[in-house]
């Protein structure tokens, strides 16, 4: 019997496989801006996570679409990673998700029908643990194996939370700890622990669904999540969007131990050095951030944690609902000020 690697058919995986954002800054900027729709609340102007439409005084529809090739070899866990990434779209707004569409691209003939069905499976218990049905969808025989979901959810229109809202003196929160692109690029090198793998599993898998909580909460005013253009290129939008410059200090950053050993001994992804090429003019770091520390800031992270700025007297709160959702790694991790929109790693 021929084990079949889901990764030997992709030239990327994850949240890496995203097109660079200098590349995407460019393709987008030949675009006609969305004028005229007063109820479109949320479109594409700060680059936020997801569109938000009003629908009435009381709600307004979240709508987003993630989809990527395998960061896995296991076809469960591919599915359940990419449902769990495109679903935290809607919680980074603050809302909360009704109903998903599957997104499904398959090298039909070189993959057997049952793993196929066996991503759509993982996918469809990620949505059933956020409490949501996969309604339909639209699938294509293509040449990588491609999956996602198109999210849709519902928030108050005066809890949105964009990645363009925040505050001189917010402290900047970070729910989950960096380094998944890292082990799924030792991963692929045949160097990555079976416990790394674990950590990797129970990272990409585990819902932002403390976001709707979050939303909840005056004292948060802006939020985002981490992905593919990691922790540096996402701060970068709120600090733009927002016209605040960030500070980030390394040591107060969480990390995966092992993904932190790998980028000691060298292990990074291309990923890593597109996302550096594409903002790199607009960070600051200090003398003592050696270059695999800013490689790990660049990390493309697939389903990573929710990024948080709010006022210094709610941070307390903050991390206490996020530590009571199960995030016990969420930590406080730099703050925003008056200035240019850039950032500072020290």
């Amino acid at each position: 019997m021929v084990t079949i690697k889901l990764t030997q058919f992709s030239h990327g995986g994850g949240c890496g496989c995203k097109i660079a954002p200098a590349v995407l800054k460019d393709i987008l900027s030949r675009s006609a801006p969305m004028s005229g729709f007063s109820d479109l609340l949320v479109g594409t102007e700060t680059s936020d996570d997801a569109a938000v439409y009003r629908l009435n005084d009381a709600q307004a529809i979240v709508a987003t679409t993630d989809f990527f090739m395998p960061i896995v070899d296991d076809a469960f866990d591919f599915g359940r990673i990419a449902a769990t990434n495109a679903l935290s779209d809607i919680y980074a707004m603050g809302g909360k998700p009704l109903f998903a569409l599957a997104i499904v691209g398959m090298p039909v003939g070189k993959l057997p029908v049952e793993t196929i069905r066996e991503i759509l499976a993982g996918g469809e218990a990620v949505c059933r643990a956020a409490g949501i049905p996969v309604a339909g969808g639209h699938s294509i025989d293509a040449p990588e194996p491609i999956y996602g979901l198109v999210g849709i959810g519902v928030v108050h229109p005066e809890r949105i939370k964009r990645n363009s809202a925040a505050r001189p003196g917010d402290v900047l929160i970070l729910g989950k700890p960096l380094g998944v692109g890292i082990l799924s690029a030792a991963l692929k090198k045949g160097a990555l622990s079976d416990a790394g793998y674990r950590k990797m599993i129970e990272t990409t898998t585990q819902l932002n669904a403390v976001g709707t909580r979050l939303g909840e909460i005056d004292g948060v005013h802006a939020m985002t999540d981490v992905t593919g253009f990691a922790l540096l290129g996402h701060l970068l939008e709120i600090a733009r969007g927002s016209g605040l410059t960030a500070r980030v200090e390394w040591s107060r950053v969480p990390r995966i131990a092992e993904a932190v050993a790998l980028a000691e001994a060298g292990v990074a992804t291309g990923a890593a050095d597109r996302n550096w090429a594409s903002y790199g003019h607009e960070v600051d770091t200090g003398a003592g951030v050696a270059e695999w520390q800013r490689k790990f800031l660049c990390d493309p992270q697939t389903s990573g944690g929710l990024l948080v700025a709010c006022a210094p007297e709610a941070a307390a709160h903050v991390k206490a609902v996020f530590r009571q959702a199960g995030f016990a790694e969420a930590a406080a991790i730099g703050e925003l000020g008056a200035g240019a929109a850039r950032v500072g790693v020290v």
